[in-house]
């Protein structure tokens, strides 16, 4: 199962999409250093630059390789931008472990991811401008971003239910209150990147969430 989470958290139910033909494989370790190097200069470059103002040109400069070299590995852009996604991913994933917490403990793992991303601005930096690009037309993280709402949506959807104990997961009320969650989350990120020192995402996503279970069900939950 793939994993998803907001803003540079684990991913959730994603189905995985993007380009027919995965990067290509690097037989030795020194082509596989430097493929990983490409990515870390692409996640920089993308996250500065954005995806559409970001150049192979500008990637390859620093990469110390040609353009052609560039897309030795990666065989396009587009590809080079699917990978770097997928590798925060995998991450993402790995640190998640094999099972995905449930109810109120998937709600904590939200406030912890909010948490842990104070502490790695350039991915949260790199979510926050390529999810925000990704509404423009033909971009090639459209697919990517949309399928990971989607995911998303659903679990925390489900997370409410369970740790409310309702007994519909399809019920509007629960649905605009997953909603309203990952808004925050995402809203918080970006006010964070501009003024880090104001705002503090855990706890921020910890109130809106108290509040929210507070509403749905004041029968288990106080403010």
């Amino acid at each position: 199962m793939s994993e998803q989470s907001v803003g540079g958290g684990p991913s959730v139910g994603r189905s995985r999409r993007g380009p027919k033909t995965g990067p290509r494989t690097p037989r030795s370790p020194e082509a596989r250093r430097r493929q990983q190097e490409i990515l870390n200069i692409a996640t920089d470059t993308f996250a500065a630059r954005g995806y559409n103002n970001a150049s192979l040109a500008e990637i390859a400069d620093r990469a110390g390789l040609t353009q052609a070299g560039v897309l030795h590995y990666f065989r396009s852009k587009s590809l080079l931008l699917t990978s770097v996604l997928e590798r925060r991913d995998q991450g993402d994933i790995e640190q998640l472990g094999p099972e995905r917490p449930r109810g109120l403990a998937f709600l904590r793992h939200l406030v912890d991811t909010a948490l842990r991303n104070a502490e790695r601005e350039g991915l949260v930096r790199l979510y926050a401008v390529l999810s925000a690009e990704s509404v423009t037309e033909d971009h090639p993280a459209q697919a990517y971003f949309r399928d990971r709402y989607t995911g998303l949506r659903a679990f925390v959807t489900d997370a409410l239910t369970e740790a409310c104990g309702l007994p519909d997961p399809d019920a509007p009320r629960t649905r605009d209150a997953a909603n309203a969650i990952i808004a925050v989350m995402d809203g918080l990120q970006v006010q964070w990147l501009l003024d880090p020192d104001a705002v503090a995402m855990a706890a921020s996503t910890d109130l809106v969430i108290r509040s929210l279970l507070s509403t749905l069900a004041p029968d288990r939950f106080t403010n």
